[in-house]
């Protein structure tokens, strides 16, 4: 997730204070992933060290304004002009569980899988009550809208692992199977 361009992109609306900028991303993102204050502030720091945000005085209660810079326009620009590169995708903690449970002594991976499908159908139901909350407050409103994208990823990403969960539960039976029918080794060569 990237909390340095949602920042500057919060900041091209106009000039903001660190918890407005935590509150505005937040919204904007559907409450979905909250941010801590002080993240938002040593990010603001480094922006402001690489020239794309610059301090702007205060408000009147006295909170230091951040606003964007040129050179922040410019980053913001070609942010939203790159794809989400794919190519170095993060660890997923799932997959190593998985890969890890396939023929750890004591571990029934059946159960590691289903444990994991009742969590993902809990949090479906989860957004699918924050989608429903989206729609039902205008979705024509910029804010809304925004959260309710968040939140339809989300679902489709839950949709979408629970859906390989069952083709790993497949891949398993089948591999259970045919090892239940090879002959034993000889030797005790693998």
């Amino acid at each position: 997730m990237s909390i340095r361009h949602g920042l500057l992109a919060l900041l091209e609306r106009g000039p903001r204070y660190g918890a407005r900028l935590r509150s505005e991303f937040e919204s904007r993102t559907g409450s979905t992933w909250s941010l801590n204050i002080g993240q938002v502030y040593t990010t603001l720091g480094r922006l402001e060290r690489d020239g794309l945000v610059t301090r702007q005085g205060a408000d009147q209660a006295g909170h230091t304004l951040y606003a964007l810079t040129e050179a922040g326009r410019t980053e913001l620009r070609a942010w939203f002009g790159r794809p989400v590169e794919r190519t170095s995708p993060p660890r997923d903690e799932l997959a190593v569980k998985l890969a890890m449970a396939v023929g750890a002594p004591g571990i029934d991976i059946r159960t590691v899988v289903e444990v994991q499908r009742r969590h993902l159908t809990e949090a479906m139901r989860t957004y699918t009550r924050l989608r429903a909350g989206a729609l039902a407050r205008a979705p024509e409103h910029r804010d809304e809208v925004a959260a309710l994208l968040v939140v339809e990823r989300l679902i489709f990403r839950a949709e979408a692992e629970v859906r390989w969960l069952d083709h790993c539960e497949a891949r398993l039976l089948r591999f259970a199977r045919a090892a239940a029918t090879e002959p034993p080794q000889v030797g005790g060569r693998p």
